[in-house]
């Protein structure tokens, strides 16, 4: 079992990445033309106005001190369709820019842990590098995640932005059973055989 700090510092990191995802989800929606987001307070990097009790909160710590394979979530940004000039192609756009944000900061953290030395006789250096591995780790992980092609995940919105009208009205029609969806390959160890490789090749590209 990972000591207490560690967790506590591993969460922190997971709720300001959320956060950013959230509010990169708002921003895109404003510049799209909707003003939902921003009418809400979610046009911020503010936690609080992303954190969700449940999926931010308990199930990460719970995950974090067990070992369970799960990532968490926030508050999904509401987005109003009927705002944006081409409401298919625009909500797909909306919904990409999470996991691109999330894409950016461990792109941006791994240039950082490339500029601290291979071999640190400073301590502090040593755990500011054991950090910004996490930072890319849990940010690849995120990316990921969110880009699986199941509503309501980012990636289920962007297929459906991208696949012919009556293609995408079958795909909206499973969005009440995602995440039943979700954990049923979740439990079958389905979804770690996915996002495990994934995010591992990523992370070691990015490192």
């Amino acid at each position: 079992m990972p000591s207490i700090e560690v967790v506590l510092l591993q969460f922190v990191v997971l709720v300001l990445s959320l956060s950013f995802h959230e509010a990169a989800h708002a921003w895109t929606a404003h510049r799209l033309g909707d003003p939902t987001a921003q009418a809400l307070g979610r046009l911020t990097l503010n936690p609080l106005k992303h954190i969700d009790p449940i999926g931010t909160v308990v199930f990460p710590l719970v995950a974090m001190f067990s070992g369970i394979p799960l990532i968490g979530w926030a508050k999904p940004v509401p987005v109003s369709a009927r705002y944006l000039r081409e409401p298919r192609r625009d909500f797909a756009i909306v919904a990409a820019a999470g996991p691109a944000s999330n894409l950016v900061i461990a792109a941006a953290a791994a240039i950082v842990y490339r500029l601290i030395p291979g071999v640190v006789q400073s301590a502090p250096l040593v755990a500011a590098g054991d950090v910004i591995e996490f930072v890319v780790v849990i940010n690849a992980l995120l990316a990921v995640f969110n880009m699986i092609p199941v509503p309501p995940l980012d990636g289920g919105n962007v297929l459906m932005g991208l696949v012919p009208e009556h293609t995408a009205r079958t795909i909206g029609w499973l969005r009440p059973y995602g995440f039943m969806i979700l954990y049923a390959l979740m439990f079958s160890g389905v979804l770690s055989r996915v996002i495990w490789p994934i995010s591992s090749a990523l992370v070691s590209w990015l490192l």
